[in-house]
């Protein structure tokens, strides 16, 4: 009996730690590092906004526009990257992502007026949609089972890296002219897609995308370099050809395209028109962890963070960019705990945890800045403190859990044939409630205080802890071609994938005397 199968104390296959699959890791890091973009954009226009203020002489609301209208005009790319994807493959479909944003980063670095920058703005989120939409489902579906949370979290982890990097180059600019600094700060975006380019046109297409086009060949080829074991990969070709509807006997070294493959047509409507019970809670469990990751306010506190030590009491401009580092800091080395945690602990018990750290961090950043809002004329050093703490806290906890988890969850739920448009619906939920929560944090702080903003998201975080305690199952060590067995029971679904477990476990052993 494989030792993969036997069951830990919580009912769950237990995971044995396996060499590394350094080929799987190269391709999963070329793939993710698009990510590192949209960190990027994200801090870096934190610290730019406040000289675009200045320069453009734009108000707040046209400055709040500006910040976080690129995760709206992200939809366009991620609604059409699922299909581009299934159409031409999963890599030179992150090579157009990387295209995109260059041109985007271009533009809004030699922007001269307010129109002109948004249109950098939308060509940007254009490409961002695409990279957000590919690079978890491809890392994922290259991914064996035993490492699939540790290299589909990377994702996230480039972000994060984005982000310190666009903290940085803030802090590092700050000082020159007005009107070249936050340019340069813009500019500087146009670096990454270069190498990012040049370096996944070295990696292989996904064995499930080649599959789906009938070159079974290659995809046999791959899965024997990215899988534990040439078993291993024997076996996920037989459940990536059962899944794609192609019979087991088919010749695995045959070339042309199988008669069943449609490109991702009639996708949509056993998505959304006529889903089976699995499908049903699948989309509901893939959009809603991207619904709640972004609800929680995560993108306020990285975009907004000098905005937020402002209120808290921090008043120059080179300390507030500075402790922004901080918090690039914090997310960065976070998230590096949470790649070696996924594989080990499962999702499962991560997620929860991280929520929970989430809701106390957030909740006592409410309650120091309030107290500081409710005091100006004193200069309350201890809360200040506090707040400081308490930012860096939450995004330390999101980045344990929430962050990287939401990309690994949904990129690895779907069934192949759903895969890259389902995952393109979590990324247009999420870059949508980003762009939500970014284009209306400064009016709600004027409306509501900055306090009671954040006292918001602890409620919303708390409704996004009992969703995910009652909604989603754990995954870990299950292979892609598993996952559909693991939902459609909602709140039944725990007691499910025991049964299916033991009932797996029972035909193993049975198998293992007949062979003795």
């Amino acid at each position: 009996m494989s030792d993969s199968k036997k069951l830990d104390k919580n009912g769950d296959p237990e995971i044995k730690p396996k060499k590394w699959n350094k080929y799987a890791l190269s391709c999963a890091i070329l793939a993710s590092m698009t990510s590192i973009l949209l960190g990027y954009d994200t801090a870096v226009m934190s610290g730019a906004g406040i000289y675009i203020k200045q320069d453009l002489k734009i108000t707040d609301v046209q400055l709040e526009v500006l910040m976080g209208i690129i995760n709206l005009y992200s939809l366009f790319g991620s609604a059409v990257a699922g299909r581009i994807s299934d159409w031409i493959g999963r890599r030179y479909t992150v090579v157009i992502s990387a295209v995109i944003f260059f041109f985007g980063a271009l533009i809004m670095g030699i922007a001269t007026n307010y129109p002109f920058i948004m249109v950098g703005r939308f060509v940007a989120g254009v490409g961002v949609g695409f990279s957000l939409t590919i690079a978890p489902v491809y890392t994922a579906e290259l991914s064996p089972a035993s490492f699939r949370g540790f290299l589909t979290s990377f994702p996230e982890v480039f972000i994060n890296s984005g982000v310190l990097l666009g903290y940085i180059s803030n802090f590092a600019f700050s000082k020159l002219p007005l009107k070249l600094g936050w340019r340069v700060m813009l500019l500087v975006g146009t670096i990454p897609p270069i190498f990012m380019a040049i370096g996944v046109l070295a990696m292989p297409e996904s064995p499930r995308w080649l599959v789906m086009q009938g070159r079974l060949g290659e995809a046999k080829r791959i899965l024997r370099r990215t899988s534990d074991s040439p078993e291993e990969a024997s076996e996920r070709l037989a459940d990536i050809k059962m899944a794609a509807g192609i019979p087991i006997e088919f010749d695995d070294d045959i070339v042309q395209v199988p008669e069943n493959n449609n490109h991702g047509k009639n996708v949509w409507r056993e998505l959304i028109l006529y889903p089976t019970p699995a499908v049903r809670h699948i989309l509901l469990a893939g959009v809603g962890i991207h619904f709640f990751q972004q609800a929680s306010g995560i993108d306020a506190a990285v975009m907004y963070s000098p905005r937020i030590f402002e209120k808290a009491g921090v008043k120059s401009d080179g300390h507030k960019l500075l402790a922004t580092i901080a918090v690039g800091f914090s997310k960065t080395i976070f998230i590096l705990v949470a790649m070696f945690l996924l594989d080990k602990v499962g999702r499962r018990v991560l997620l929860l945890s991280s929520v929970g750290g989430m809701i106390v961090s957030v909740a006592s950043l409410s309650i120091w800045l309030t107290i500081i809002d409710h005091n100006p004329d004193e200069k309350l050093t201890w809360a200040i403190t506090l707040s400081i703490l308490s930012t860096l806290s939450f995004v330390g906890w999101f980045s344990i859990g929430l962050g990287p988890i939401a990309w690994v969850y949904s990129s690895e739920i779907f069934p192949l044939r759903l895969r890259a448009q389902g995952t393109s619906m979590g990324v247009a939920m999420n870059r949508s409630i980003s762009g939500v929560v970014t284009m209306t944090f400064l009016s709600l702080t004027n409306a509501i205080s900055i306090g009671g903003v954040f006292f918001m998201y602890t409620g919303i975080s708390v409704v996004a802890w009992v969703f995910f305690y009652t909604m989603l199952p754990e995954t870990r060590g299950r292979t892609l071609e598993e996952m559909q067995d693991l939902f459609g029971t909602f709140w039944r679904w725990r007691l499910r994938s025991k049964e299916l477990e033991k009932d797996r476990l029972i035909e193993l052993e049975k198998s293992h005397h007949e062979v003795k």
